[in-house]
């Protein structure tokens, strides 16, 4: 049975709600995390908190052992598209020396489960509708460095007996129903974005080309929900624990929404009219991507909560609006 649950990157906005439904669920949470894109006040005053960073394995391990942690949620990373494109020592080091070195830390320990968020961004673009075997070609770096972490983890868990989980996030979005903790950080999200924007006097929203081989010009996402992706942790976490089986799974809606009508979502939901800026094209950006999560649906028993575009939006207005 799972008891002790280390959450790397626990202070960042996915794991703070990961952190919620573990506590809720009576795990005993533990979260490392050097702060540098996380915040204190997401910490959940239930978990304990070591201000680490995953690159020195000593720490690490001396945290594992000491607390006999069995499991652990791998979410410690940077992931902006546009800023791996223009830094990509950095996300060498962070996701991919991080995880290395992660991996060393849980040598000679009860760890026996690992839950890995990784990216869409690791297949190959023009594909629109992908599955878990559907071909690996990230166009930037953040996916390439996502994909190596994901072969360090299958190549470690097989010769360690590590039952691994390994989570594709589509694009992630909104903030707890209780509006208590939500995204702080921020990075290129669009979601993020335009809430910040529409705090503005006179909105102005960028657009990054609208020349794409869509229905509006604009790229297509499969959002989903952050209390969604929480359970889903949950969820596979104990799933690999119960048939010691390793299994990749795609997150997602299976929905493809795109930056227009997530705009226009947007719109509905205050007064305020959004000017709109249309820049080139971004450097690495996928034109369309969208989840098949049926192997989702086979291996846990999950229903989304949140699948609907106006939750998704009101709760990212709601939580700017708690944080203002």
């Amino acid at each position: 049975m799972i008891k002790n649950i280390l959450i790397t990157g626990g202070a960042g906005y996915i794991g703070s709600h990961i952190s919620e439904i573990l506590i809720k669920n009576k795990k005993n949470v533990f979260i490392v995390d050097n702060l540098s894109t996380g915040y204190k006040k997401l910490i959940n005053k239930k978990a304990k908190f070591f201000k680490e960073n995953i690159l020195n394995v000593k720490k690490i391990h001396k945290i594992i052992k000491q607390n006999q942690i069995d499991s652990i949620i791998h979410l410690a990373a940077v992931l902006s598209v546009g800023e791996s494109q223009k830094k990509p020592k950095k996300y060498k080091r962070i996701n991919v020396e991080g995880t290395k070195n992660l991996l060393l830390a849980v040598k000679k320990t009860k760890v026996r489960n690992l839950v890995f968020s990784s990216t869409c961004a690791v297949y190959k673009d023009g594909l629109i509708k992908v599955n878990e075997n559907s071909k690996l070609k990230p166009t930037n770096i953040y996916g390439k460095t996502k994909l190596r972490g994901e072969n360090i983890i299958q190549s470690f868990s097989k010769k360690n007996s590590l039952n691994y989980g390994i989570l594709r996030f589509f694009n992630v979005a909104g903030s707890s129903p209780s509006g208590k903790i939500g995204q702080i950080n921020k990075g290129d999200q669009l979601f993020k974005n335009l809430s910040l924007e529409l705090n503005k006097r006179k909105p102005v929203f960028k657009i990054y080309g609208t020349n794409y081989k869509t229905k509006d010009g604009t790229c297509i996402r499969d959002y989903i929900h952050v209390s969604d992706i929480a359970e889903i942790h949950f969820k596979v976490l104990n799933k690999i624990d119960k048939v010691k089986k390793s299994k990749i799974l795609n997150c997602g809606y299976s929905k493809g929404v795109s930056v227009n009508e997530v705009i226009q979502e947007f719109s509905k939901h205050t007064s305020k009219k959004i000017k709109i800026l249309v820049l080139p094209r971004r450097n690495g950006d996928m034109v369309k991507i969208i989840a098949n999560n049926k192997n989702l649906y086979n291996f846990i028993n999950w229903k989304p909560r949140f699948n609907r575009l106006n939750l998704i939006v009101k709760s990212t207005l709601k939580w700017e609006n708690n944080i203002k």
